[in-house]
């Protein structure tokens, strides 16, 4: 499958195949031959209640990788790195089922928030290419001034 392209250097986007099966799909997420693919660190599931907003980190060495198999999210991503031709962009992600099923790329450096916009819960696995270690991120407030954009926001039917 094609990655489809975004405007801040170093994300990428691209579509996950969904497999058909009696009984439920099977939902690929990562493969150590996917060319985004780095190292494997540890992998864990963030539950977001609707309307609910996780907002703002980044971190200095851990590039995540974002699937949403139940629900639909929005995840936003803004870039305030010095040298980075993408500075002071901001763009939105929605990862979901269905029709929104993809692995987001995010790259050290990039400010990061979701919420979740389905009426029902929605579930992301996340994989980081590193062990979790509180000392290489750190945390904005949700309505921080210093990210260009608000996660406040509606919860879509569809």
């Amino acid at each position: 499958m094609s990655e489809f392209s975004t405007s801040i250097c170093g994300v990428s986007l691209r579509p996950l195949a969904e497999i058909q099966t009696v009984g439920g799909p099977v939902l690929h997420m990562l493969r150590a031959d996917n060319p985004e693919f780095s190292s494997f660190g540890e992998i864990y599931f963030s539950v977001v209640e609707p309307g609910a907003v996780k907002a703002w980190k980044r971190h200095s060495r851990q590039t995540q990788y974002f699937a949403v198999p139940c629900g639909l999210m929005e995840i936003v991503v803004y870039d305030p790195r010095a040298d980075s031709p993408s500075r002071g962009l901001v763009e939105s992600f929605f990862l979901g089922r269905p029709g929104h099923y993809s692995l987001l790329r995010i790259p050290p450096g990039l400010w990061y928030g979701f919420a979740c916009r389905s009426v029902q819960s929605a579930l992301m696995a996340n994989c980081a290419d590193i062990p979790h270690d509180p000392e290489e991120s750190e945390r904005l407030p949700k309505d921080s001034p210093e990210i260009p954009f608000s996660l406040e926001g509606s919860i879509f039917t569809a």
